[in-house]
Order: structure tokens, then C-alpha cells, then sequence
């Protein structure tokens, strides 16, 4: 008891200290000029296992704007694993006594726990105090993540769309892809779970229409069967959730067709299993509208350029993330929470989803590779007995120039 009240008075103590380094003070004057200092009050210091937690109210007269001007004088004496909480007077300092990890590497393994009661487990990644956070599709459907390149945007859509795989089977999850950087999901190509994959703006066009048509069948059914959610359809009747992500949808939110089409999906998809991630690299207000953003109540924002655009993705904060921790995002969902994203690199990826790949499948997309190579050649005038190598692409380039 002893040791815990001298703890606390030194913890209280050494708050005051950086109270009084910020500036955070009022001073009165007592008999022959002396000078005392007031400080905010501090009602509670709290030890908890991994954190340390201080209550305190700034007295009368006390700006709160300039407690949040001068954090840097906390980031200084306490590092960045700090957050405050409160409004107006009365504030919680937290100090975590953990350091977030710098580098996460993706496992499975690792996460299964943290998801196992998840009907559609979006996996986010490491917080503070070393604990894995992750959310539910289910009652949180709709996503956007974005972030500067190099930021760590494109392995979180990777992590997100393995733990899905490995969590659920294909009869059970449908993934519908959009790959408007044509860099991302080719990875996912022949997986049992991806129906299609769109590389063009025309063909992300007829895969929405597909879900589109989908979420009216379903609609219809629950009409029907008199229930709320496909979950409580009969189980003869019921339906795989459906996962969509399209990267870099920026390429195509001047397509008023699609927009109308993503609008209606995100507003009801939830109650009929259709579930949306959204990402793209630098937001604006016009790629951006209201009526979008208001629908995607999730949002990982990683690594940004400026103000301005951590404010459209609604993750103030994510313009001061360090070059240096790249996967390092802030999570908006009630609140804002600072995640370390895991990190899982092309080659693991492709070797995990092997094991999720049928014959069919793979003989589908050799297919469909096949066929647009043919229709590359016609496009450039080939038939089979004319063979253009790389040189001669390279030269007939340069002569056109």
C-alpha cells in the first residue's frame, strides 16, 4: 500500500512537471511578490498492467485548444504511445507502457483467435497494447482505406482478403475483385473464393451489374421469407456473403453508372450479406462525395500528404505518420485508434493461396489468359504465321516517335 501511494505521488509528480513544461499553469502572486504556480488537477492515477492512466481537469479560465497545441511536450517526455480522451475540462491521459511494434509480419496463425467468433472478419491489425483488432463486415460493412504509396494500403488489402479465404470456404464467401492499378489481384486469380477479377473500368462496370442483380434476387428472397438478414433465411435457402474490393477506385468515380450501382450496394448490402472495400491513394472531395463517404463508416487511413486529405478520409492525424513505420494507419471506427497493419509480402501470398486453387479454376484463368493474349494479337494485326519480338515492338516505338 505504501510502495503504490509513494508510486502514484511520483507518477502525479512527474505529470505536473510536464504540465508546467507546456505551459499549462496559472500563476497568482502572494506577499512579498512570490509567485505560485496552479496546475490543472489531478484527480487519479491509475497502474494498469500494460497501462498508466491519469484523470485531470484544467481549472477555470483554461483553454482546452491549448492542452491539443502543445502535445508535442507529452510526445517529448512520453515517446508516441500516448492518446487523451475528454472534452472541454476534464481529460484521461493514457501512457502505454508497451511500444507498438515497428514491423508486423503476417500469420494466420496469430489472428485466428482474435476472429473466431467473426461471421466476416475484417482484420486490422496491432494496437498498443499488443492486442490484435479486427471487426465484423456483418454489422460493419462498408470500408475505405487509403494512403500515400509505400504507405502499407496494398498489403492491408492483401492480409484482409487471405484471412477471409482461410476463414471461410467457398461456398460459404464469394470475393468479386476490382483492379483498376492492374498490380494488386492478380494473386487472387484461380482462388476457389474470387469469382471474378476486373482489370477495366468496362469490365468492373458488368461485375457490379452482377452483384447488383444478385442483391435484388436477395432482396426478393428476404421479401419473401419475412426475415431482416440472409442469416435468418432457412438453411436450404441460404446464401454466401459477398465480399467486394476494388482498388484505386478513383479510375472510375466519373462513371455515373457505376457510382449509382456502388451508392446502392453500400446503402443495402448490409441486411442481404454484400459487403464493400473501397481504396484509393489520395482522396478529394469531388472523387469523394458526401453521399459516398457517409457510407463508408470504416476507414483505415494510412500515411498521407497532407491535412486536407487525412480530413476527407476522416483519420485527422494520419498526415503526421512517419516515412519510417510503413503499415502504421489510424483506424476510424467510434473512435480513433493508432494500428500497426501486419505485413505480408507477394511471395508468401502466392504461396498460401496455392492451396486454395482447384484444377478447374486454374484451367479457367490459363483460359482467359490465353484469350487475351489472342485478342492482343488482333488487336495489333498478328495471325499465326507472324511473330513480333520485343525488339521490334521497341523499334517500331521509337520510329513512331
Amino acid at each position: 500500500m505504501l510502495k503504490e501511494f509513494i508510486d502514484k505521488q511520483r507518477a502525479k509528480s512527474e505529470l505536473l512537471n510536464v504540465f508546467s513544461n507546456m505551459g499549462l499553469y496559472k500563476t497568482y502572486k502572494k506577499g512579498n511578490d512570490r509567485e505560485l504556480k496552479a496546475y490543472p488537477k489531478v484527480h487519479a492515477v491509475i497502474f494498469k498492467e500494460k497501462t498508466i492512466e491519469y484523470t485531470f481537469t484544467l481549472l477555470n479560465g483554461m483553454d482546452p485548444k491549448e492542452l491539443k497545441k502543445k502535445e508535442y511536450v507529452l510526445s517529448q517526455h512520453f515517446g508516441n504511445h500516448f492518446k487523451i480522451e475528454g472534452e472541454n475540462k476534464k481529460f484521461v491521459l493514457i501512457i502505454y507502457k508497451t511500444r507498438m511494434k515497428k514491423e508486423l509480419t503476417y500469420s494466420y496463425e496469430d489472428i485466428k483467435e482474435s476472429i473466431k467468433d467473426m461471421k466476416v472478419p475484417i482484420i486490422c491489425g496491432m494496437n498498443l497494447n499488443g492486442e490484435w483488432v479486427a471487426y465484423d463486415a456483418k454489422t460493419e460493412p462498408n470500408a475505405l482505406i487509403s494512403g500515400e504509396p509505400g504507405s502499407g494500403k496494398s498489403t492491408q488489402l492483401r492480409s484482409i482478403l487471405c484471412t477471409l479465404i482461410q476463414t471461410k470456404s467457398p461456398q460459404e464467401l464469394h470475393l468479386y475483385l476490382g483492379d483498376l492499378k492492374m498490380s494488386e489481384f492478380h494473386l487472387f486469380r484461380g482462388v476457389d473464393h474470387v469469382k471474378e477479377v476486373s482489370v477495366f473500368p468496362e469490365e468492373l462496370e458488368r461485375m457490379l451489374g452482377k452483384v447488383y442483380t444478385e442483391m435484388v434476387k436477395r432482396s426478393k428472397l428476404l421479401n419473401k421469407a419475412g426475415v431482416m438478414h440472409v442469416d435468418d433465411l432457412p438453411k436450404n435457402k441460404r446464401v454466401p456473403y459477398i465480399v467486394l474490393a476494388i482498388d484505386e477506385i478513383v479510375m472510375v468515380m466519373d462513371n455515373k453508372d457505376i457510382k449509382k450501382m456502388l451508392v446502392q450496394i453500400d446503402s443495402l448490402g448490409r441486411a442481404l450479406g454484400i459487403y464493400n472495400i473501397l481504396s484509393l491513394q489520395r482522396p478529394s472531395h469531388d472523387i469523394l462525395d458526401t453521399k459516398v463517404r457517409s457510407l463508408l463508416t470504416v476507414r483505415m487511413g494510412f500515411r498521407t500528404t497532407d491535412l486536407s486529405n487525412a480530413k476527407i478520409i476522416g483519420t485527422p492525424g494520419s498526415d503526421k505518420i512517419s516515412k519510417d513505420t510503413p503499415g502504421r494507419f489510424l483506424l476510424k471506427r467510434d473512435t480513433l485508434t493508432e494500428i500497426q497493419a501486419p505485413y505480408l509480402d507477394e511471395n508468401k501470398a502466392k504461396k498460401l493461396l496455392e492451396g486454395y486453387k482447384s484444377k478447374k479454376q486454374e484451367n479457367s484463368v490459363e483460359t482467359e489468359i490465353n484469350e487475351n493474349e489472342k485478342e492482343t494479337k488482333d488487336d495489333v494485326g498478328l495471325n499465326d504465321t507472324t511473330e513480333l519480338t520485343e525488339k521490334d515492338v521497341f523499334f517500331d516505338a521509337i520510329d513512331e516517335a
